[in-house]
């Protein structure tokens, strides 16, 4: 019997074939069931070109890849960068936006090409679903951040506030910490009242080596502390909840509200969203590229970030983190790019979209690092610091580094609102094209149940994420956001699905069927040079990088905290939900699937799929698979 919670029924038409309709997409569609509405496309290609623009483009373009860069020989960076991006980058985004394109379903439906792997399908899904989780935390911060510059002055430019301790000191008014004053044989201490007397003091005692010492265990700065006890509230471990922060919580709540809303309607409405969400922080970066390169230390900064150091190539942790850097910067092996393709017209050009969108996601990253770095070499200019002492990455960068910087700048508030709505923007889209990816996902895989109640069930999720979310609100949330980024959707699980991903299409399913697929939508083959990819150079780039982290794990840590053994539990048990479908769902599917051993081999790789190449018209997705019984077709 067919399987009634996973399939869509049709009758059938005179003769025993269905009738067909022709859909918006110049499809042949079968005539489907008249209380499940037709899937929409992209009202045009730019909307679907800006969508996957800022689905790509976000928080690790800009905090993460120009540390990166700095830490892995500047320039000479380019070198491992650029070659995985040739090699495995462009080929997986091109994939994963074709299988899409062609099939016209989202990331589980496509596995009917090769149905023993449908549980990479689930494990994307679920692991999506965690992205979601979490990554959305980050632009509860920036809201946090965003409110509090609407001021005349910056909260975390002094000590000032009912939350700073006795210990708070700025790092730019060094000029306050006492002199040590010393001659080899005596010591003594002289206070400084004002910057006239520390300019002074050392010409009022010429026999002496009178220093001043920035100790960061004696002082802390006003903006450590503005994100430690003011926006974190941080508490000693994870074993210590502590309170839910309300205002913490309601940003959380308003950056939810704002996905929500920006996907309810569907694509058509979502594709109306990215014209502000992808445009936008361009117009910001160079914005605040221009702030940059005028202030003082700029050029140094700069020089840092861009001169290469050829030793550092090398090194195999340089090139692990590039192939790391590319394919979580990608967004692939979520499901998203397959979603936002799927919405294609069946004749796009998609092979040229991924090559384009691909080259412009990496050059954002490259831009990002000049906008970075150019305030970077101010601070440590200020500071007189190394510029190493100052580069941080990842929240680090965002909510220490620049904010400590545009604290200096004249009319602070002003850049520091430009630079937390950029940040705001980045990281929009790419949080509610991630929740694309997973509602297409389990809409179009069960779409007699949810598409006429796509409302009301993204709706649902949001709030169950939101529920869940809260428990990295508390004074004790930040360490479970770092179990979660650690263990649910990056590193070793992430890489794993590519793999598999990239294996299931190229030699399951077959990389010359899946090359005249790309024929029938394209009218012509693409370069052989894209088989070579998918069938070695890109699963070996994955598998070679998941070995190395595995060889060399080390268990999370924050700021110097261990977790306990019970909290690692936990993360491995999560991170286990989404790559555990793989091997699980292989031995379901075996288990069910009846047949001698060879027809049951060909039932497990081959295509579950009825349809012809050569014609005007693509396979519609209704025969996929395609059981008939009873006088209907199952879908």
């Amino acid at each position: 019997m067919p399987d009634k919670h996973n399939n869509e029924y049709i009758e059938m038409g005179q003769g025993g074939a269905p009738n067909q309709e022709t859909s918006n997409n110049g499809r042949a569609i079968e005539a489907k069931l008249e209380d499940t509405p037709e899937r929409e496309l992209w009202t045009g290609k730019i909307e679907f070109v800006l969508a996957c623009v800022g689905q790509c483009i976000g928080f690790g373009n800009v905090w993460r890849f120009p540390y990166l860069c700095y830490k892995n020989g500047g320039g000479a960076f380019l070198i491992p960068f650029v070659s995985t991006i040739i090699f495995a980058g462009i080929p997986m985004y091109f994939m994963e936006l074709a299988l899409g394109q062609w099939l016209s379903v989202g990331g589980i439906g496509i596995w009917k090409i090769t149905p023993i792997f449908k549980g990479v399908g689930y494990a994307s899904t679920i692991m999506a679903f965690w992205l979601n989780t979490y990554y959305i935390v980050i632009l509860a911060w920036t809201v946090f951040y965003l409110c509090h510059s609407f001021t005349s002055v910056l909260p975390w430019g002094h000590c000032g506030n009912d939350w700073n301790s006795l210990k708070c000191l700025n790092s730019f008014e060094r000029y306050k910490i006492p002199f040590n004053c010393t001659n080899g044989t005596s010591w003594f201490e002289v206070n400084v009242t004002s910057e006239y007397n520390a300019t002074n003091i050392p010409k009022l005692y010429p026999e002496f080596n009178c220093t001043q010492d920035y100790d960061a265990y004696n002082y802390i700065s006003p903006v450590k502390e503005f994100w430690q006890l003011k926006a974190l509230k941080i508490s000693k471990g994870i074993d210590h909840a502590g309170q839910l922060q309300w205002e913490m919580s309601l940003c959380l709540l308003a950056v939810w509200v704002m996905c929500y809303f920006c996907i309810w309607k569907g694509v058509k409405w979502t594709g109306k969203v990215v014209y502000v969400t992808a445009l936008f922080p361009y117009i910001l970066l160079t914005i605040l590229l221009i702030r940059g390169v005028t202030l003082p230390g700029a050029a140094d900064g700069i020089r840092f970030y861009i001169t290469p150091k050829m030793s550092k190539l090398a090194e195999s942790t340089v090139w692990v983190d590039a192939a790391s850097q590319i394919l979580f910067s990608y967004g692939v092996g979520l499901g998203t790019c397959t979603a936002l393709g799927s919405y294609n017209k069946y004749h796009n050009n998609v092979y040229k979209d991924a090559v384009l969108i691909s080259c412009l996601n990496s050059s954002t990253s490259v831009f990002a690092g000049f906008v970075i770095f150019s305030v970077i070499g101010f601070m440590a200019h200020e500071q007189k610091k190394d510029i190493s002492l100052v580069a941080e990455s990842g929240p680090g960068l965002a909510f220490l580094a620049y904010p400590s910087a545009v604290a200096q700048l004249p009319i602070s508030p002003l850049w520091a609102i430009l630079f937390f709505l950029m940040l705001l923007m980045l990281g929009m889209d790419s949080q509610f094209c991630t929740m694309e990816g997973f509602f297409t996902a389990l809409i179009d895989e069960f779409p007699q149940y949810l598409r006429q109640r796509r409302e009301l069930f993204i709706a649902v999720v949001c709030l169950i994420s939101y529920l869940i979310g809260l428990s990295m609100v508390t004074e004790g949330g930040m360490y479970v956001f770092q179990l979660f980024d650690f263990y649910s959707a990056s590193g070793i699980t992430v890489l794993l699905l590519i793999f598999f991903e990239c294996i299931a299409i190229s030699w399951s399913y077959g990389v010359n069927r899946f090359y005249e697929d790309l024929r029938d939508m394209f009218g012509f083959y693409p370069c052989f040079f894209w088989k070579i990819c998918w069938c070695v150079t890109t699963p070996a780039i994955c598998l070679g990088v998941v070995l190395f982290s595995v060889f060399t794990f080390q268990p999370v840590t924050y700021v110097g905290y261990k977790f306990p053994t019970w909290a690692h539990t936990i993360g491995g048990i999560i991170g286990a939900s989404s790559v555990a479908c793989i091997p699980l769902y292989m031995i379901y599917k075996s288990i069910i699937t009846t047949g001698g051993p060879r027809e049951r081999v060909k039932k497990l790789f081959r295509p579950d799929m009825s349809f012809s190449r050569g014609s005007e018209q693509p396979p519609p997705y209704s025969t996929i698979p395609r059981t008939v019984g009873e006088g209907a077709v199952r879908l």
